[in-house]
């Protein structure tokens, strides 16, 4: 697929760790230590936690290295050998006229009641398999892949079960960065948006809530896969 110049390789990856075991930094403890003489632990600066929560390099972790490579796999048959690629196809034992009645009321009438969204995903898509790219990291928005009729589909999706879904910095980006990738790879969308829209708030407004968050409705308009838009 093309893509816009503005996409650089870490739109284009995936990072994963092992929890207590691995770790990333430019600059470890002992370099932080002596030039800022701040202490701190490998795990404190670039540990699973901090780089799955806070810094979102990480897009996933596990407990050890066999969980690890197990998921790895998993995620690898929901994407195409490359780019050129179309999304692969697997065989589905999940028919598609299945019913789910507990769909119909899982949507609050009250707008200001949460729900979980990924109920809504796993009962949607095939045999409910669903991977989650970056779930610790700006939970208000879901990112990840699963199937629908045995195809591979990316799913973004609002979360009102956190922060009501609203699209702040890290959910924007986050979202973008998701986008991007399944249009290089040609992996087809379904938006799932309940949202109240971007957070009114003084931080979000002075770190660069319009540059950051034209990032995800930038990516949508450009984006060049088939894209099917269900607001709740």
């Amino acid at each position: 697929g093309d893509w816009s110049s503005d996409v650089c390789s870490s739109d284009l990856d995936f990072i994963f760790m092992v929890r207590d075991r691995s770790y990333m930094f430019v600059t470890g403890p002992d370099v932080v230590k002596t030039v800022t003489n701040e202490t701190v632990t490998a795990e404190e600066l670039g540990g699973a936690k901090i780089h799955t929560m806070k810094s979102s390099v990480a897009d996933g972790a596990w407990d050890n290295d066999v969980e690890a490579l197990l998921q790895v796999r998993r995620l690898i048959d929901f994407l195409p050998a490359n780019n050129k690629d179309g999304a692969p196809h697997w065989p589905s034992f999940d028919t598609a006229d299945r019913v789910d009645l507990s769909l119909d009321t899982l949507v609050p009438e009250n707008p200001n009641k949460p729900y979980d969204m990924k109920e809504l995903i796993s009962k949607t898509v095939d045999e409910g398999d669903f991977f989650e790219i970056q779930p610790n990291y700006a939970k208000n928005i879901i990112v990840g892949f699963a199937r629908l009729a045995g195809k591979s589909i990316g799913i973004v999706a609002n979360q009102p079960a956190f922060l009501a879904g609203v699209l702040d910095i890290h959910a924007s980006t986050k979202a973008a960065r998701f986008v991007r990738f399944c249009d290089a790879f040609n992996i087809p969308l379904v938006w799932l948006a309940d949202t109240p829209a971007f957070l009114p708030a003084v931080e979000e407004e002075t770190r660069g809530l319009i540059r950051h968050g034209c990032k995800v409705v930038f990516s949508n308009v450009e984006c060049t896969v088939p894209q099917i838009d269900r607001k709740s």
